[in-house]
């Protein structure tokens, strides 16, 4: 896989841009909660930065991306990120750090143009047989960052400032834009220029979904799948402190066994999940997910809990890859931004609702009770699955060039 220039490219460029975005999430948390003594308000603002800008520009940024050169899109936006960047480092050098907000949502707002157009080139020269093991690879390279980010972050934090950081960030964007250079310049096809209005190409978007069997079933699972993950994710303490009665700064270690549970199982499916249907995967994923939620909602023994997260962990990946699978094979090119910027949101939309009830679900009920109803909700996304199980691999899915 390595062997061909855009997965060799696109990885390497994915590197640096995984390297600045941990630096710049752990430097600014962590440079906030110091100058603002804790404010939730402004740390929750951290949040609204990083993700408001997908649910306002995914399905925008996707329709651009099939619009515009997939490589120059993803150069210009590296570009402007560091150059937003340095311009926020300037003004924090004058004494002002509420820029640095300015800076996450940004670099979160370009990402919505580039990570499509990224797709975008992977659809169109990897081969159909292999999508699944690059996307295996991308994941394994997320949970890897997942893993040693944080403390790469904080470590860039704590030894050199707000400023070096602010500084390692923007040259991790410059040396993205500088690697994507190298990637053969776009071909006329690939330009995606429209005969058709913005707003008639993203309603175009929403057609091509609502008529595609695979992509309505896709959506729906990752709405289940989001709200199952969210009504959990800020519960985790909890089950320290609760279930386990030890101190909450054992939750780290917890994080760190299922990071690096993630990252051998994107290794496996890597090198030996090549066989296996992208539908079959995912359901995989759920079905494990659904079945370790609860028993982890239910554990109260230390060694029990962390072998639930670590098989867990090392199942979700099946999740993820399973899912980019099947849209890299069930999307037309021309369509990959904006099916892109649909599902995106679908999928983290619903997660910041279950994130949002997840307290007072609590409250209201107990806390196995809670992850009962994650593990439920991962059953119910399963389900909505198994039309797509019943069915053979179809390969690239053809639909009506009148959408």
């Amino acid at each position: 896989m390595l062997s061909n220039k855009y997965v060799r490219t696109i990885m390497l460029s994915n590197v640096l841009l995984q390297l600045g975005v941990w630096v710049r999430n752990f430097a600014i948390l962590l440079y906030v909660t110091e100058i603002t003594h804790n404010d939730p308000y402004y740390v929750s603002l951290i949040s609204v930065a990083e993700y408001g800008p997908l649910f306002l520009f995914a399905i925008i940024g996707g329709t651009f991306a099939d619009r515009w050169r997939p490589k120059r899109t993803m150069i210009v936006s590296d570009l402007l990120s560091a150059c937003s960047v340095f311009a926020v480092l300037l003004v924090v050098l004058s004494g002002s750090w509420r820029a640095l907000l300015f800076a996450t949502l940004v670099s979160a707002i370009l990402s919505q143009f580039s990570q499509p157009s990224a797709m975008k080139l992977l659809k169109q020269h990897v081969p159909e047989e292999q999508l699944q093991s690059v996307m295996a690879m991308f994941q394994s390279l997320t949970a890897f960052f997942m893993v040693i980010g944080p403390v790469i972050g904080t470590f860039i934090y704590s030894h050199y400032g707000i400023e070096a950081s602010l500084a390692v960030m923007g040259g991790m964007f410059i040396g993205s834009a500088l690697i994507l250079v190298k990637l053969p310049a776009d071909r006329m096809e690939e330009t995606g220029q429209a005969r058709s209005g913005f707003l008639a190409e993203m309603i175009s978007g929403l057609n091509y979904v609502r008529a595609s069997r695979v992509l309505k079933n896709l959506g729906v699972t990752f709405a289940f799948a989001g709200l199952a993950a969210g009504l959990v994710q800020p519960l985790g303490v909890f089950i320290i402190m609760e279930n386990l009665g030890r101190d909450k700064g054992f939750l780290q270690w917890v994080m760190m066994a299922n990071g690096a549970a993630m990252l051998l199982g994107g290794m496996f499916i890597m090198s030996k999940g090549k066989t296996m249907k992208p539908q079959t995967m995912l359901s995989l994923g759920l079905l494990i997910s659904a079945a370790g939620t609860v028993g982890v909602g239910w554990s109260h023994h230390t060694a029990l809990t962390l072998v639930l997260q670590t098989v867990s962990g090392f199942f979700y990946p099946c999740i993820h890859i399973g899912i980019n699978t099947l849209l890299l094979r069930h999307t037309e090119t021309a369509y990959m931004g904006r099916v892109g910027g649909i599902m995106g949101p679908m999928f983290m939309g619903f997660m910041v609702i279950g994130m949002s009830v997840a307290g007072y679900a609590k409250g209201t009920l107990s806390l196995s009770a809670v992850f009962t109803g994650s593990g439920i909700l991962f059953l119910i996304a399963v389900l909505i699955l198994l039309p797509l199980l019943r069915t053979k691999e179809a390969g690239r899915q053809a639909l009506q060039s009148r959408l």
